[in-house]
């Protein structure tokens, strides 16, 4: 089969032998992959895979069932599933837990089911479960405009939230769009100036940038805040007063979806699922999808989400 590694700092396309499912496996035929930014981390070298992991890209699909290893019994030859993944999705075939799939709602095209796994369930996670967001409270998302950002700020909404972002003004319309309440253009705002200009602060900051940010990230939350990284595209915080966080009783946290443990992610889709779909159906949530491209042209893909140009 054909799929896609990392070479000499490039996406290289490959021969694979087709995989076999194990016994709590299921093999799809993928129909459909997205592109996120680890994605461009590992072919630069910079976000290995997790042990036992393909080395094959991609971290999310939607495809069809077309073999199920001897221990599956939730799910079946030919049902549509989306997945999330530690590698592999770049491929025409891929192997996934069992545990990990999730049947794509009716009315959703694979191109839009593969656009949910890895930015929806990162917004869930950790804004969600981790940052705990609640109703009436504000959340700031860094990157509004990103796959995640979009996706949170739909979540938000759900929630209840009072929803500010910061995205490049090009891009304000589309975080609008899926419900922000306050957009704030990163590239000539002050974001913590701006918001605290209508605000008090935030209660919760979902953070994709890092050291950049840092110092406007403590003036603008509240007391007793949560700041989430779940990114350092701006570069890692090196130095850290500790004296703020005391002073406003903050919580800083963050995470990652790749490494965590098989159990770990099968309990999670199990939460997002529950609490998710429900949404897809009724059209609270929808999967933003920028640009559909052949997988000829990966390598393209790659070259606009590096220059910025996707949302």
């Amino acid at each position: 089969m054909r799929a896609i590694i990392a070479k000499d700092q490039q996406p290289t396309f490959v021969h694979l032998p087709e995989p076999v499912p194990a016994a709590d496996e299921v093999l799809v035929q993928v129909k459909a992959t997205a592109l996120n930014r680890a994605d461009l981390l590992q072919v630069m070298g910079k976000y290995p895979p997790p042990p036992g992991a393909p080395h094959t890209l991609g971290l999310e699909l939607a495809g069809d069932v077309i073999s199920v290893g001897e221990e599956v019994q939730n799910v079946s030859v030919g049902q549509r599933v989306m997945a999330l993944v530690a590698g592999g999705a770049y491929a025409e075939q891929a192997v996934v837990k069992a545990a990990h799939v999730i049947p794509i709602p009716s009315g959703l095209t694979y191109e839009e089911a593969a656009a949910i796994p890895e930015a929806f369930l990162t917004a869930y996670s950790n804004m969600i479960e981790i940052g705990r967001l609640i109703e009436n409270e504000r959340v700031l998302i860094h990157a509004g405009a990103s796959g995640v950002g979009l996706a949170a700020i739909q979540m938000a909404k759900v929630v209840g939230a009072t929803v500010i972002v910061t995205a490049s003004r090009a891009k304000h319309a589309i975080c609008v769009d899926a419900g922000a309440d306050m957009t704030i253009d990163y590239q000539t705002e002050n974001f913590a100036d701006r918001i605290l200009s209508t605000y008090t602060g935030v209660h919760l900051i979902l953070e994709m940038i890092g050291a950049p940010y840092w110092d406007d990230n403590m003036r603008v939350l509240e007391n007793w805040g949560r700041l989430v990284f779940i990114g350092l595209q701006g570069g890692a915080v090196k130095q850290i007063h500790f004296g703020v966080i005391m002073q406003k009783r903050l919580s800083i946290m963050g995470s990652t979806l790749r490494n965590r443990t098989d159990a770990e992610k099968q309990q999670l889709i199990e939460n997002f699922t529950s609490w998710a779909m429900p949404q897809f159906l009724a059209g609270a949530l929808k999967p933003n999808v920028w640009r559909v491209m052949p997988f000829d042209d990966v390598a393209a893909a790659h070259d606009l989400m590096r220059r910025n140009q996707n949302a």
